[in-house]
């Protein structure tokens, strides 16, 4: 991975034109996050406690419709119904909860430093590598590790390789073992294996991940099985009630890792998004941080059912403008953040799921190949300091 040089990074001259309009972005949308936190209340707390009893209601009836063995439809059924569970509990319970945005409820089932979600990804590893990292230099090359995820060349500010023709192919494999990927992700195995890193360096991190990993393979792949097949065995069945169950837990899986992938995909690595080099972050004040969070995000247009099912992540220029903000606000939150982006011609960018998908692979299957136009944007310092 390299840095581009100054020379070659072009300089953004969209948004706030000097510091005085740099200042009433910024404080436009500090208006809009403190309205919001002062109505914070039971309002929220009541919505996150409904999404914890749907997590549940719907794990429950998946796994109890498994039970009934490889009948296709109740076995279709538990395990869509599973997969449903898992997606809210990552997407719209953990990942919410985790970021801190219920903290202010002072219950322990909702304390982002505590919670444990239903992922192979240990708390510790996901609030260090996404809260800090990701939301602090998002998008930033060489220090976003969120970008490309050590595997895919999504921008020519990064330098082509003979893996990268095969993106496509990692990209589908990604997909499908995200939770994997992203329980390894904050390890930072590529530079393990280049020799960058020494593995005494990542071991105790790997420590952690291993038992969180045997919590979840132990779980739906060793215990339910298990009952499956005490459940069929009275009846002949417990070897085909054991292998529904196991192959209901694995599609539930799958279900989770793809429609995670896809909606974070969709959040990041867009058509039009932005990338920054290091130098742009140089003395980045709390507006310049704004603006690169819009400038780095994407959002998805759609209904409530979209909403709840990407963990409002269908609003990701919210959530990175407000992570510690319960993202149950951010639809009603969205209308005056574009607004205030119009008002200081600032790109806001959102589409249809199916249009912003569309552009995510064109954007993969694009620096597959070598070149590219892309390059690593540098906020215009100067014009804020006059």
């Amino acid at each position: 991975m390299r840095t581009p040089t100054p020379q070659t990074v072009p300089s953004l001259h969209i948004g706030p034109k000097n510091q005085a309009e740099l200042l009433a972005f910024e404080r436009e949308l500090d208006a809009i996050r403190d309205d919001v936190r002062r109505d914070l209340g039971e309002r929220d707390a009541a919505y996150i406690r409904r999404i914890q009893r749907l997590v549940r209601v719907s794990e429950t009836l998946g796994r109890a419709l498994l039970l009934c063995g490889g009948f296709p439809p109740t076995w279709l059924a538990g395990a869509v119904l599973l997969g449903i569970g898992k997606v809210i509990d990552n997407m719209e319970l953990g990942h919410n909860v985790m970021h801190g945005q219920f903290n202010f409820m002072n219950d322990p089932q909702f304390q982002g430093d505590t919670f444990e979600w239903d992922n192979t990804c240990p708390k510790e590893e996901w609030r260090h590598a996404h809260n800090f990292v990701h939301h602090t230099w998002t998008n930033v090359i060489g220090k976003d590790r969120d970008f490309g995820y050590g595997l895919l060349r999504l921008s020519s500010d990064l330098r082509w390789s003979w893996l990268h023709p095969f993106q496509l192919l990692l990209t589908a494999l990604l997909a499908a073992f995200f939770q994997w990927f992203v329980a390894i992700h904050d390890m930072q195995m590529d530079k393990v294996v280049i020799g960058r890193k020494k593995w005494a360096e990542v071991r105790p991190q790997w420590l952690r991940v291993r038992a969180k990993m045997w919590q979840i393979v132990k779980r739906d792949y060793l215990a339910w099985p298990l009952v499956g097949a005490l459940v069929g065995a009275p009846f002949g069945h417990a070897q085909d009630v054991a292998l529904a169950v196991l192959a209901g837990n694995a599609v539930g899986n799958l279900i989770r890792n793809v429609w995670a992938w896809a909606i974070i995909f969709c959040g990041h690595f867009t058509e039009h998004i932005c990338t920054f080099s290091r130098e742009s972050t140089e003395g980045e004040t709390k507006g310049q941080w704004y603006l690169r969070q819009v400038l780095g995000s994407s959002n998805i247009r759609g209904g409530r059912l979209l909403h709840l099912m990407s963990g409002n992540l269908s609003h990701q220029v919210e959530h990175h403008l407000y992570p510690d903000i319960p993202a149950n606000r951010y639809a009603e939150m969205a209308p005056r953040v574009q607004a205030v982006c119009a008002r200081h011609h600032v790109p806001y960018n959102t589409g249809s799921f199916g249009h912003q998908l569309w552009t995510v692979m064109k954007r993969i299957a694009r620096y597959s190949l070598p070149g590219g136009g892309q390059k690593a944007v540098h906020i215009d310092v100067q014009r804020f300091t006059s």
